[in-house]
């Protein structure tokens, strides 16, 4: 520590003031109060509101809410597991800075320790860590609102960094920064980020086992493996709580098995194939990772030079109105639409390329080993043999959906080898020849695509979509559209053709010392920052920002929502008929909604949804004590519309009707009568032992308080009563007491909960519990504290060594 100069901190200091003032300048607006307007973001706030409520009034987590699909836990909305002590670290590591410009400084910071672990110079480093922040896909999950998404994908490099450390014998500083940085990996709650962050950790693990058998090194291997696995644990324990109750609830979610036997061919353990692959990257597509522009990128305003406005002057339209605001369907690929391209750059590709040839041993085919199966697992529905297995036969892989997210392991891996061919290039003591040659052929595979991709693009493609014919554009409109995308990809094929060129010379100026190797270092930094910057500002940029109030306050009751906040009634359903109920935050904002926004709804409430609601079974409207309608009026405005026939809160029903399984189950509901009958699934009859079908016309129930987490209930029947409640039914936390005494809840109607009720007045309450959160709290506070204890030990143990003089 005595022999550390300022000169040697430097780059570091460097490196840290720059990742800052790219994010306050990409982020500018954050600097005049404004926020950014994320999609996502605005559909949490309206599922979420209820739960906020909840806290801001109570100081507690609900942990249940009703304001979305009828009811279902709060884990995955909106829960802050306040136990896990190593969560506070992530203010430190992303500079308190505000979202979103913490996301994007933690993508640069995280990057830039993986470099350094892997011994790349600091100067290259930054280039680096500017080159994996700046991936298009990076800013475009920040501009949808993919919040948890942005904030895992910034720890993947600290992660990584941990485990390399170990696996090359720091155990004990490996070990520790493994822990902590999963540990903030998994507290950032993105688990499908995380599985694709293991996917490329454990190939790594493969890679260094073959080196370690082929050296006979295989014992400290074990070791690193051990110290690795303790990390690992540490982390899930420190997250005890948001994992468990992942874990449990999503066995009962649409990424678990369903209990249907239909559709057996679409079936997997977790979610459906089709959902699964629903956005699968085309094969041809995979070009965007050079040239962004191949497939059109997204909807996007074109200039007055542009085909379509000459188009619509000629036909007499006026063109400048026009241009001005509207928004042209310039992607044709065959997703069903996307925010923008995956380009991680190309300088970065041809880099990657050039790494290919340069760059030895065991870290070149782990990267292009990652790379290459993250393409090919983006391709989905385009290449299901490979897709099928994973589905089939990798633990985990079902669960998640949106194939195309696995290009996140390509965004890393291939800047990884981009660097570290850098860094060959610049070794003086590599041959100058072979490194010239790999030169020339990385730049003539990646230069020359771009330059025949450029001059002949009509050779590859015709630029026609899929959904061209519904986007319901007049001929002479649509033929004018094509020859913008292709002008689209002619532009940007030029435009990688030039920046591979300049990189190129830049390394083969640097090579025969035609250039001196530290201007070089600010020369790619700048090449690289230009690449990406200006591609990422086609998707995110200025005009992606708004006011705080409008960020803040995201929802205006429409008259419908307006009519029905006059009820004053104390819980009832709104079904907002005018939307689709799988896309609907805005209703869940203002009421207790049968519709909502959510990639894990509870799978029963799902197939609710697709086999009765969906075709408007009033019958099952009414069980949910549905009260309120809203429809389109002639005018296509909401209308609100009240439901004279909804069940209420809770009622007695006549009697029951059992069936033999979940298929017989939720088609006994398209014919019922559901103020009278109850459909049990047989796996339920013990629950009826005491009950006698029949129903006194003065038996009543009624619901004297609500909170998400707890229903009060009055009732009085004449004798022991079948009770059917219009709340969903969720067999893991839910608890009923009668009169303070725990009684059983089963479930009836495919998704509700019942009670068989004793005779005479009685008070039932229902009460949120689970012991997952409850328990997992208690374990997250303990671990964490251990865990600290360790960094504290280490930390005193580093600086004692590192002021003890040498000898």
């Amino acid at each position: 520590m005595k022999n550390l100069s300022f000169k040697m901190i430097v780059p570091y200091l460097t490196a840290i003031l720059l990742f800052l003032v790219i994010t306050l300048v990409y982020f500018s607006p954050l600097l005049e109060g404004k926020r950014l307007l994320q999609s996502d973001i605005v559909h949490h706030q309206g599922v979420s509101k209820e739960i906020s409520d909840y806290r801001d009034k109570t100081g507690h987590e609900a942990l249940w809410t009703n304001s979305m699909f009828g009811g279902m836990p709060a884990y995955q909305i909106s829960v802050r597991y306040t136990s896990n002590l190593i969560g506070y670290l992530d203010k430190v590591f992303t500079l308190w800075l505000p979202n979103p410009a913490n996301y994007l400084f933690l993508y640069f910071l995280g990057f830039f320790v993986l470099m350094l672990v892997l011994g790349v110079n600091p100067w290259l480093a930054i280039a680096g860590s500017i080159g994996f922040g700046l991936s298009s896909f990076f800013l475009i999950v920040i501009e949808a609102g993919h919040n948890s998404q942005a904030h895992a994908i910034g720890y993947i490099g600290f992660v990584l960094a941990g485990i390399i450390l170990t696996l090359r014998k720091k155990y004990l500083i490996g070990g520790i920064v493994t822990a902590v940085f999963l540990s903030l990996e998994l507290n950032a709650n993105h688990p499908q980020i995380a599985y694709y962050m293991v996917i490329l950790a454990v190939l790594y693990g493969i890679f260094e086992l073959i080196g370690a058998i082929k050296t006979k090194t295989f014992l400290p291997y074990l070791k690193s493996i051990g110290i690795i696995m303790v990390a690992v644990l540490f982390a899930f324990l420190t997250n005890i709580t948001s994992l468990w109750a992942t874990y449990e609830y999503g066995k009962y979610t649409i990424r678990g098995k369903s209990e249907l036997t239909t559709e057996k061919e679409n079936r997997t353990s977790g979610l459906d194939k089709d959902y699964v692959t629903h956005w699968s990257y085309g094969i041809a597509e995979t070009m965007t990772l050079l040239i962004p522009n191949v497939y059109g990128g997204t909807y996007q305003k074109l200039s007055m030079n542009s085909e379509i406005a000459k188009a619509l002057e000629q036909n007499n339209y006026p063109p400048r109105e026009i241009m001005k605001e509207q928004q042209w369907p310039m992607y044709w690929g065959s997703q069903p639409f996307t925010s923008g391209p995956v380009y991680v750059g190309a300088i970065i590709v041809f880099l990657f390329v050039l790494g290919l040839f340069v760059v030895k041993g065991p870290l070149k085919w782990w990267l292009l080993a990652g790379t290459i199966l993250s393409i090919m697992l983006a391709w989905g529905h385009n290449f299901m043999t490979l897709t099928d297995f994973f589905l089939n036969y990798v633990p985990g892989y079902n669960k998640f959906r949106a194939v195309t997210m696995t290009l996140v392991i390509a965004e890393i891996s291939m800047p990884i080898l981009g660097i570290l061919a850098i860094k060959e290039i610049f070794n003086p003591e590599n041959d100058r020849k072979k490194l010239f040659k790999a030169l020339q052929i990385a730049f003539f595979i990646t230069g020359g695509t771009c330059l025949i991709f450029a001059l002949l693009p009509g050779m590859f493609f015709n630029f026609v979509g899929a959904s061209d014919k519904s986007q319901g554009l007049p001929d002479f409109m649509m033929n004018a559209l094509i020859i913008d995308r292709k002008n689209l990809l002619v532009s940007d094929a030029f435009r990688s053709f030039a920046l591979i060129t300049l990189t190129a010379g830049l390394l083969w100026a640097v090579l025969y010392k035609k250039f001196k190797l530290a201007y070089a270092f600010p020369v790619l930094i700048g090449l690289i920052l230009i690449d990406l910057f200006m591609v990422d500002k086609r998707y995110l940029n200025n005009d992606s920002f708004t006011t705080k109030a409008k960020v803040e306050k995201p929802f205006e009751p429409t008259q419908a929502d307006q009519q029905i906040l006059q009820d004053n009634s104390l819980d009832y359903r709104v079904y907002n008929a005018t939307i689709d109920p799988t896309m609907d935050a805005g209703t869940s904002y203002f009421h207790k909604s049968l519709g909502g926004y959510h990639g894990a709804k509870l799978r029963r409430y799902q197939e609710l949804i697709d086999y009765q609601i969906g075709k408007n079974n009033m019958q099952v409207l009414n069980m949910l004590n549905t009260k309120y309608v809203i429809v389109p009026d002639a005018n296509k405005n909401p209308l609100a519309q009240q439901n004279p026939d909804a069940l209420g809160n809770a009622w007695f029903v006549k009697g029951y009707k059992l069936v033999e399984n979940p298929d017989a189950e939720i088609n006994a509901l398209t014919k019922f009568n559901a103020k009278d009958t109850a459909i049990i699934d047989k796996t339920f009859s013990a629950a009826l032992k005491d009950y006698s079908p029949g129903r006194d016309s003065a038996d009543f129930i009624k619901l004297d308080s609500y909170e998400p987490n707890n229903l009060a209930y009055s009732y009085k029947t004449k004798s022991n009563g079948l009770a059917v409640f219009s709340e969903i039914y969720y067999p893991k936390g839910w608890e009923a007491t009668i009169d303070s005494k725990p009684a059983p809840i089963f479930r009836v109607n495919y998704v509700l909960r019942a009670m068989v009720l004793p005779a005479g007045e009685h008070k039932v309450v229902f009460n949120f519990h689970p012991k997952v959160y409850y328990v997992g709290e208690k374990i997250s506070l303990a671990s964490s504290l251990v865990l600290i204890v360790f960094i504290v030990l280490f930390g005193g143990f580093e600086i004692r060594m590192a002021m003890k003089p040498k000898a």
